[in-house]
């Protein structure tokens, strides 16, 4: 490289200018001895200057060629004006054969503009960072991750650009991780949010933990008490990997305690955590805790004492011949008497009965065996409190007699805690009311005595909490259940019972002895309280409930008659109108026979060939020609009659019959789709809806694919409808089963789109064909506004998405007219036929054929 190519070059040029004149006025005759003076004096100065210049390029060049990854000094368009020796070893070119080049010489894919974006970082103060690929002068190819930083050199703005090869990293990480597992000491890695997310053998070995359970359960802090030198609790916050994560400072070779309270067993370990950053980012994106065991070292005597303090542990003796007891400090705190107890006699004394008793017996049996022994006490301190003790001891048997040793452990704190659990039993962890088997308990309790009065239950549940659970995600609902419960309970009051029963469903329990209005005013309280919606963010959600109500003992005098009656009262009210209440009445008995009746013979429906299929035909609406059928079931039953499906559908998706009638239907339609194409119709496209319920519960792509082949179908020949709730879920599954279902040729339709929750997120990514337009907006065109927009908001997210768009329900002229203006190209409705048979539609489509011809 040429001294004129270095950075800093033009000073040393505009030196030497400045010397050279110097000398030339030195040679001047005509200067006096005085000026000759002082221009001596500024030549030795400048030549001085130079030499110091000099010994600072040599110092900069040597620093730069120290640095171990490619250095290279750019200027503000690209053209490279440094590079040091590790540059140009990486990239095997001279270095005269880059300076001068453009950056484009070691990195030939960098886009036009490319250093547009560095300006901008650069000047903002801030380090740019990117990953790229070098070229070597063999035309081979390396990525390197470059920082680069704004140098002021010169008088101009330049790059200091460093390049990391990144080649060896994988292998180094392997290397990184082999030594991890190899090395004896302990080491765990938390992420940013602290969670650990490795611990390795070392690690699990010290802390002695059980591979079979998982980190997070065998390092939970409610297991380990931390502890420092001095024996003091170590707070969160302050705790090394913590103290690491907040400020990114390394923390070296600190000793701590580690008490391990399940195993009753201290750890002294010597931690180091070093924070881990990711290149650019000032927040360390995990902390490397390193630890020894130093347990050995740590058997000073007062600190292990003050341990013992802390972890409410203190140490007896007790010489069986003298009755002679000797107690640690702590041990005496514990039982906290007015005298220290100086005999076994004065610590049975402060133990309640039967307790002292079974100590005794523990003690004789310990000395008569030599075997050890383990107990928990209740006994009372000298204020009164109550404490809780788990002695636990040992025989020592000499010549001189047998003494017994052990440890005495304050166990009063677990105790109230057991007791909390024992509460917390009956407590609905998420409200905070009773749960299912605290409120049977207390009904039958209440009902064991119906002299009292009248019992009343009311059932409550909540009306559309599924539809904000399946939108919003299950913390919604969670949010929804907890406001809920909240309402309910101030609404009843001191007047009843609340309790959580399950999912959203809620019950109250209230004596209505001397009020029978009582159970109906706590009803309508409740109902009022939901009459303001539920606001999640921004959105407001109208939930309400329906609720049933049965009094004991006319309603029943059992628990769960009485519950399974308010539950059907409920239902009642559900399907009646919802956010009402219903009193139970005999009536409903009927009702529910017949539901059940219902179901029975539902369930026998496909063996008896109850069902047949008929076929609305979906036309060209500009045309009138047939396009398409959508198969559509009826049931005939000899005791029940004819069925509509809107009278059963719903009772099969209940039950999970609705798999087996969905099966029968496709494999219906598909065998009716090969009758009319060898009777001469060509395939004629049958739709067929499928349940949410089969969706789910069957593979359904295997299922279409086997019944298509059975019958030697295309898949154009069939037309799948799903409800909209397949659009909120975003499953893997989901996802596969319509590829693969839209690769067989099969269409694929969203029915009755508007009329739920749909999310145009979800729709946009089902590989889907088109879009069903209900009926219940069909219906109110063209005089209904609010239907006239809906309708144009269907079509034109249709036509967003490049989907076609059925209209169902058409009955009238002025209906078709108006939906051929919103560009729907084909409909089905009564206007142009209903469901028919087989053998009808066949007919219809032979005419046509014939017209056509």
């Amino acid at each position: 490289m040429n001294r004129s190519d270095q950075p800093g070059s033009d000073a040393a040029t505009r030196a030497a200018e400045a010397l050279s004149a110097l000398e030339r006025a030195l040679r001047d005759p005509q200067l006096d001895e005085a000026q000759k003076r002082l221009l001596g004096q500024a030549r030795d100065a400048l030549l001085a200057a130079n030499a110091e210049t000099e010994r600072e390029h040599e110092r900069y060049r040597a620093l730069f060629d120290a640095v171990p990854d490619p250095v290279s000094v750019l200027a503000w368009d690209g053209t490279v004006l440094d590079l040091n020796k590790a540059g140009s070893n990486a990239y095997k070119l001279p270095r005269e054969d880059i300076i001068g080049k453009p950056i484009e010489v070691l990195n030939p894919e960098l886009p036009e503009g490319h250093l547009v974006p560095v300006w901008e970082t650069l000047r903002r103060g801030e380090t740019y960072v990117i990953e790229v690929t070098n070229k070597r002068a063999d035309g081979s190819r390396f990525p390197v991750e470059v920082h680069s930083a704004l140098l002021r050199q010169d008088d101009r703005d330049c790059i200091v650009a460093v390049a990391r090869d990144l080649s060896a990293r994988a292998e180094a990480e392997l290397r990184y991780r082999e030594l991890m597992e190899t090395v004896d000491k302990g080491i765990i890695v938390r992420d940013a949010t602290g969670r650990i997310t490795h611990a390795n053998a070392g690690a699990m070995r010290i802390l002695e933990l059980d591979t079979r359970l998982g980190l997070e359960q065998t390092l939970r802090n409610d297991v380990w008490l931390t502890l420092d030198e001095d024996g003091r609790e170590v707070p969160e916050e302050l705790r090394p990997a913590t103290y690491v994560q907040r400020t990114g400072k390394r923390v070296d070779s600190t000793v701590l305690g580690f008490y391990n309270r399940d195993k009753g067993v201290l750890k002294w370990l010597s931690v180091t955590c070093v924070p881990q950053f990711q290149p650019g980012s000032d927040k360390p994106y995990q902390v490397l805790s390193m630890f020894s065991d130093v347990t050995a070292l740590k058997r000073d005597s007062r600190l292990f004492d003050r341990v013992q303090d802390l972890a409410r542990i203190g140490g007896w003796e007790w010489e069986s011949g003298s009755d002679r007891l000797y107690l640690t400090d702590e041990a005496a705190r514990i039982l906290g008497q007015a005298q220290v107890p100086a005999t076994m006699h004065d610590m049975l004394a402060a133990l309640r009965e039967p307790d002292r008793t079974a100590l005794q017996q523990a003690l004789r049996q310990a000395a008569d065996s030599g075997a050890g022994f383990a107990i928990e006490c209740m006994g009372s301190r000298a204020d009164g409190r109550t404490f809780w003790i788990g002695v636990i001891g040992e025989a020592n048997s000499s010549a001189a007699g047998t003494n017994m040793t052990g440890t005495l452990q304050d166990i009063t704190e677990r105790k109230q805690d057991e007791e909390t659990l024992r509460v917390l039993a009956r407590t609905d962890p998420l409200t905070g009311l009773l749960n299912r088997d605290a409120v049977l308990g207390e009904l039958d309790m209440r009902m064991g005595d119906l002299a009292a009065g009248t019992i009343a239950v009311l059932y409550i549940d909540l009306d559309r909490f599924k539809a904000v659970n399946d939108v919003l995600g299950h913390a919604a609902g969670d949010e929804l259940l907890v406001a809920a419960a909240r309402r309910i309970r101030d609404a009843t009051g001191t007047e009843g019972l609340c309790a959580r029963f399950g999912g959203d469903e809620f019950l109250v329990l209230c004596h209505a002895g001397d009020d029978p209005g009582l159970p109906e005013r706590i009803a309508g309280r409740i109902l009022d309280a939901f009459s303001d919606g539920f606001r999640f963010g921004s959105e407001e959600f109208p939930v309400t409930a329906s609720i049933g109500i049965a009094c004991a003992p006319e309603d029943g005098q059992r628990p769960q008659v009485l519950i399974q009656n308010a539950d059907a009262a409920m239902y009642d009210s559900k399907r009646r109108v919802r956010n009402s209440f219903q009193r139970f009445t005999p009536a409903l008995v009927q009702s529910q026979q017949e539901k059940l009746k219902l179901e029975a013979q539902l369930r026998r429906a496909a063996d008896n060939n109850e069902f047949h299929l008929v076929y609305q035909p979906q036309v060209d609406l500009r045309q009138g020609r047939i396009v398409a059928a959508e198969a559509l079931i009826r049931w005939r039953n000899q005791q029940l009659g004819e069925m509509r499906p809107d009278h059963f559908i719903g009772h099969a998706e209940n039950t999970g019959d609705i798999i087996r009638i969905g099966r029968w239907v496709l494999r219906e339609a598909c065998l009716q789709a090969a009758r009319w194409r060898d009777a001469g119709l060509g395939i004629v496209r049958i739709a067929v809806n499928v349940s949410y319920r089969q969706f789910l519960g069957e593979d359904l792509a295997a299922t279409v694919r086997d019944t298509l082949r059975e019958f030697s179908l295309p898949g154009a020949a069939l037309e799948l409808e799903f409800t909209e709730r397949v659009l909120i879920e975003d499953a893997p599954d989901t996802m596969r089963t319509f590829a693969e279902l839209r690769a067989l040729g099969v269409m694929l339709t969203i029915d009755d789109f508007g009329e739920g929750y749909s999310a145009l997120n979800y729709l946009r990514r089902l590989p889907i064909h088109g879009l069903k337009l209900s009926q219940l907006f069909v219906s109110g065109v063209p005089g209904n506004s609010s239907d006239i927009a809906v309708c144009q908001a269907v079509a034109g997210i249709a036509r967003s998405l490049a989907l076609g768009v059925v209209a169902e329900g058409i009955e009238t002229e002025a209906q078709r007219d108006f939906l051929l203006r919103l560009g729907v190209p084909v409909g089905q409705g009564f206007l142009f036929a209903p469901g028919l048979h087989a053998d009808e539609f066949g007919y219809r489509m032979l005419e046509e054929q014939r017209r056509a011809g």
